[in-house]
Formats: structure tokens, C-alpha cells, sequence
């Protein structure tokens, strides 16, 4: 069980990305809280250089979003959305993928599939659902027809998922963080999103140094009844390299969210060295298991009893954690993707 049981009240959801009102991405609030002394500051993400330091090291998710949702007609013609989270890690064939079967509207996922259920794709491409992937029929092994590929079917028809706290719709260039090369997240690594490129210009002036890792984040946290699902993830050899030295020199690892953190933390020994890797991590980071390399973290804000939590009060230690979302809920912090920001340091 996590610390944070909270009520969090629609005032404090971001409806918008802050571009729509004329702000640059980095003009967002964040609140940066030391565990060496206990101190919580209150700033903007442009300030992040002040509160690093030359010699830091920070591990940055280069995975970018697909417009990974798309309209879809049952056998009996009522609509519904087809969220595609991630490719199936159980059959390397390229039309296989998990996928969550939701509302048409979006607004909640959908329990009623059937194995062998044919669904007719915007487009015109099929897509079969298989076996169930979770026990409760949330998410489902599918196959899309013979022939299709879904960089095509969803550059032609998806568009980004979002949730009804966002009613408009935004292009996916705003679903895109600074450090996106590789297309294959569901929802975007946001805890990357403030960057811009003037900002790590600063950081990298300063003697900052950035790494990549790369992990292809799936469909929104599971359920309370629901196993954490594998997400495909690569550390490159020069990050563990990196790391390995950041860690001789004095540096301070500090990951650019949960994405990056379950990527390096699986590659790494419990002596904390990082090796590189690639393939399917099912990693759960807890307060008992603890983080081994990772000294800081840059987030947002994760709803009451996410299972990211866990992995926050890892890093951060309950206490601390809980006095973070009790000032973040008081001063009127933003969470979700288009929110604020939360830097957690060692």
C-alpha cells in the first residue's frame, strides 16, 4: 500500500497544454523536494538548471507517441475506440498487438469483447481480438489483417489518446516531448515534456549530460486487479557506460520519468552497475525492492493510488512523498500529461 490516498478535484487536472494560452512548455510550475534535507521549493521548469549541477547525469526517454487511438464499427455497427497500448510480446509477428477496447466517446474502457470478435477499423482495415491479455478483458491480444501494418493504419486514421479531462483535440506534434525519435508509446513519456530545446542547450552549457534510453510506455497504469504489462525498452551500450561513470566521477543519476526509470533499473546489478539491454521489461519498482542506480527522479503528477507511486515513494521515501502531494494539492499544482512537474532529488 502507498501513503497517498488523496482526493484530487477537477480544478486540479491540466485540460490544456499550456501552449494554448500562449505559454512556452517549460513555464510550467515545478516543485523540487531534497532528500537530504527534507526541503520543498516551489519554481518553474525553466529553473531546472539551478537546481542541478555540473557533472549530473540525466536519463531521458527518446520514445515517441503514436496516434494510438482509433475509431473502430463492431459486428452490429455500434462504434467504439480502439486504444493500441503496445506489440505483443507473447508473438514477434508485426500485426500482433495488445490493445484496450473503450467507448466510442473514450471515456471508459469496454469488458464486453469476445474472442473471435471481428472489429472493422476507421480506414478500412480489420482487427481480430484473440485471447484476453488481462483477466478482466480490459486490454486483448489482436491481430490485424493479413497485409496491414499499423504504422499505416494509424498515420492514416488514429490520433493521439487522451481522457475526458482534455475535451479538445490537440495535434500529435503537442503528444511529442523534445528527446522523441523512435514512434511506439501509447501515451507519452510526459515527464519529458516541459524540455525544450533552449533548456537542454542551458543544461548541457552547464555541464549537464544527457543520455538516452528508450522505453515504449503502453495504454495508462493497470488496475488494482490487473499485473503490471511488459514494455519493449533499450539501454544503449553508451548509457551504461555513462551511468557507470556518473556514478565514478560523483554525478548524480537523475531519470526523466517512471519510463526511464524502469528501463535503466532493469538492466542494472545489485551493486549498481548498468549493463546494456533490450527487450521486454515486466519490472515492478517498489519501496521494498528499492531503486539501485537511479538517485533522482523528474515527474509529474500521478493520480490517488497510482501504481507509479510506488515506484516515486522508492525514490523519494514516504515521508517526503507525502508531504510533496500534500503541497502540490495546497498550492494548486496541475497533474496529469499537460501539467506541472515534480523534481525529486537525492
Amino acid at each position: 500500500m502507498t501513503a497517498l490516498t488523496f482526493d484530487l478535484p477537477p480544478r486540479l487536472e491540466a485540460h490544456e497544454p499550456p501552449e494554448a494560452s500562449g505559454r512556452p512548455r517549460d513555464a510550467v510550475r515545478l516543485m523540487v523536494a531534497s532528500r537530504a534535507d527534507g526541503r520543498i521549493e516551489h519554481a518553474r521548469f525553466r529553473d531546472l538548471p539551478a537546481h542541478l549541477r555540473p557533472g549530473d547525469l540525466l536519463i531521458v526517454n527518446t520514445s515517441a507517441t503514436l496516434p494510438a487511438a482509433i475509431g473502430a464499427r463492431r459486428a452490429d455497427g455500434t462504434r467504439v475506440e480502439v486504444h493500441v497500448s503496445t506489440a505483443d510480446p507473447d508473438d514477434p509477428r508485426p500485426q500482433r498487438w495488445i490493445v484496450e477496447l473503450r467507448r466510442a466517446d473514450g471515456s471508459g474502457p469496454l469488458f464486453d469483447g469476445r474472442a473471435g470478435e471481428r472489429l472493422r477499423l476507421d480506414g478500412d482495415a480489420t482487427l481480430d481480438l484473440l485471447t484476453r491479455s488481462t483477466p478482466n478483458g480490459r486490454l486483448w491480444h489482436a491481430q490485424l489483417a493479413p497485409g496491414a501494418t499499423l504504422a499505416a493504419v494509424l498515420a492514416r486514421s488514429g490520433r493521439p489518446i487522451r481522457y475526458s479531462y482534455v475535451p479538445g483535440r490537440w495535434p500529435l506534434s503537442y503528444y511529442q516531448t523534445a528527446f522523441a525519435a523512435d514512434a511506439g508509446s501509447a501515451e507519452m513519456p510526459s515527464a519529458g515534456r516541459p524540455f525544450t530545446a533552449e533548456l537542454v542547450t542551458r543544461l548541457i552549457a552547464m555541464g549537464v549530460v544527457v543520455a538516452p534510453v528508450l522505453l515504449h510506455a503502453g495504454v495508462s497504469s493497470p488496475g488494482s486487479d490487473e499485473p503490471p504489462y511488459a514494455e519493449r525498452y533499450v539501454v544503449p551500450a553508451t548509457t551504461a557506460r555513462l551511468v557507470n561513470a556518473a556514478r565514478e566521477w560523483g554525478g548524480r543519476v537523475i531519470a526523466v520519468g517512471t519510463t526511464a526509470v524502469r528501463a535503466l533499473e532493469t538492466v542494472t546489478d545489485d551493486d549498481g552497475t548498468v549493463a546494456p539491454g533490450d527487450g521486454w521489461t515486466d519490472l515492478i519498482i517498489s519501496p521494498e525492492r528499492g531503486v539501485r542506480v537511479v538517485d533522482g527522479l523528474i515527474s509529474g503528477w500521478h493520480e490517488p493510488e497510482a501504481s507509479h507511486l510506488r515506484m516515486l515513494e522508492a525514490v523519494a521515501g514516504r515521508a517526503l512523498l507525502a508531504r510533496c502531494y500534500a503541497a502540490a494539492l495546497e498550492h494548486g499544482y496541475l497533474w496529469h500529461e499537460f501539467g506541472d512537474s515534480h523534481l525529486i532529488l537525492p
